[in-house]
């Protein structure tokens, strides 16, 4: 951890009473707010919450204005495609930039290019253009965006809340984002019918709008004293992979996720899961459990967050936690019960929740200031990247071996390797805040 940083974040108010630390009977267990009484990482969380919901949105009318066009759902999927590349590209740049210049200015200027792509998506709507080119176009151009964002983003937290915290202000995020992809699309679902595509995209840009005046009051986040990156170039981006491998627990939890998302994310078995083993139930109701039992489980364990937060072996808690979303999938791959199925679904998304938190605790406490914009930049690209290469991987196995063995034997595999990764490499489990 960079010594160098001051122990106590800008613009943050005095530790509570050490009593309150150990708070009494049922709050103990709830979710962990310390973070939110610092006034900066509180107006950066209150952005959050807006654009969680908001982005969602957008999310779920871009497909849905494709497939009116095209009719195609292949051309929904091309169009996925077309966001991914520049959002990778983007977020490996970005976490470059997010080194070298003040993030809260970052943050602002891409913020506003965010906001600008939703209101020309409402703009092409509204018009009655009809063009898929224009679409994939603004699409691209937003996650591009996006990818400059979430660096800066996300590197920004580790200068407003002391160490100590940082697994309760993820806690606290990463809540939030799963609360909107559960909201979202719900919203969106409801609203289409009733105002349309076109007002669907010009919330998202209003919210955008206020999420611009959140960052606006954050304090200035330039580079700390001494550092050394002056340009964002490719050499400074193979710099980071370069920092990743030379600090162990760094790699080790970037492969933890890449264990648990790649073997683990059985996400492109459900509709078939929905339409054959849980037929009986419903192949309509058993496909939407089966999405949203993930998200769910993972806002439960955000909201529980007070159970876990304050632990200091951070690297224990991420194997751990990578183990249990593996058996839990795995309990899910031979659950012939459709609600048995959900209540493993959702015990795996506590783990998830549980593991994302800590990862990006290690993330932002094991790296020093002048690299925590580009370890953010590569944990998005693998946050990304992660559950499409499992659609690939477990489409692929369910078809060879059928879904539930594929399901099943994916879970199991996440458990065998992290553990064998824990014994084999020594690091992670050392790891300590």
């Amino acid at each position: 951890m960079d010594t160098s940083e001051s122990s106590t974040p800008p613009e943050t108010e005095a530790d509570p009473d050490p009593q309150e630390r150990h708070r009494r009977g049922w709050r103990r267990w709830a979710m962990d707010t310390r973070p939110l009484r610092r006034p900066a990482y509180r107006r950066l969380w209150s952005s959050t919450i807006v654009t969680a919901v908001g982005s969602q949105l957008t999310a779920v009318a871009v497909p849905k204005q494709i497939y009116d066009i095209t009719g195609s759902s292949a051309w929904v999927g091309y169009a996925s495609l077309a966001g991914l590349l520049p959002m990778v590209l983007f977020a490996l740049w970005g976490g470059a930039v997010a080194d070298t210049m003040d993030r809260r200015r970052l943050l602002l200027i891409t913020n506003t290019g965010i906001a600008v792509t939703s209101v020309l998506f409402w703009l092409q709507a509204v018009s009655g253009l009809d063009s898929v080119a224009v679409l994939m176009v603004l699409l691209a151009a937003q996650q591009a965006f996006f990818g400059l964002n979430a660096p800066a983003r996300n590197a920004s937290i580790a200068r407003l809340v002391p160490a100590q915290e940082l697994a309760a202000a993820n806690a606290l995020g990463s809540t939030v984002m799963q609360v909107g992809l559960v909201a979202g699309p719900l919203l969106a679902g409801a609203l289409i019918p009733v105002i349309g595509l076109p007002e669907l995209y010009l919330i998202d840009a209003l919210a955008l709008c206020l999420t611009l005046w959140a960052v606006v009051r954050l304090p200035a986040l330039p580079p700390l004293a001494g550092s050394t990156v002056r340009r964002a170039g490719v050499r400074e981006i193979a710099e980071g992979f370069r920092y990743i491998s030379r600090h162990k627990v760094l790699l080790l939890s970037f492969l933890a996720d890449v264990i648990a998302m790649v073997f683990g994310m059985p996400r492109a078995l459900f509709p078939q899961l929905a339409a054959e083993t849980y037929a009986p139930y419903g192949e309509g109701l058993a496909l939407g459990l089966l999405f949203a039992a993930i998200p769910i489980g993972a806002v439960l364990g955000g909201l529980f967050s007070g159970t876990f937060s304050r632990a200091r072996r951070h690297g224990w808690m991420v194997i751990g936690a990578v183990v249990a979303w593996g058996a839990s999938i795995t309990g899910f791959g031979l659950s012939g019960s459709l609600w048995l199925a959900v209540v493993f679904l959702a015990a795996a998304g506590v783990a998830d929740m549980v593991s994302m938190v800590f990862r990006g605790a290690i993330l932002l406490s094991a790296a020093t200031d002048e690299m925590r914009g580009r370890m953010q930049g590569v944990f998005t690209v693998v946050v990304a990247g992660g559950p499409r290469l499992a659609d690939v991987l477990h489409g692929t196995a369910g078809a060879a071996f059928g879904p539930r063995a594929a399901v099943a034997g994916g879970g199991l595999l996440v458990v065998v390797v992290m553990l064998g990764l824990a014994a084999a490499v020594p690091a992670l489990r050392r790891y300590r805040v």
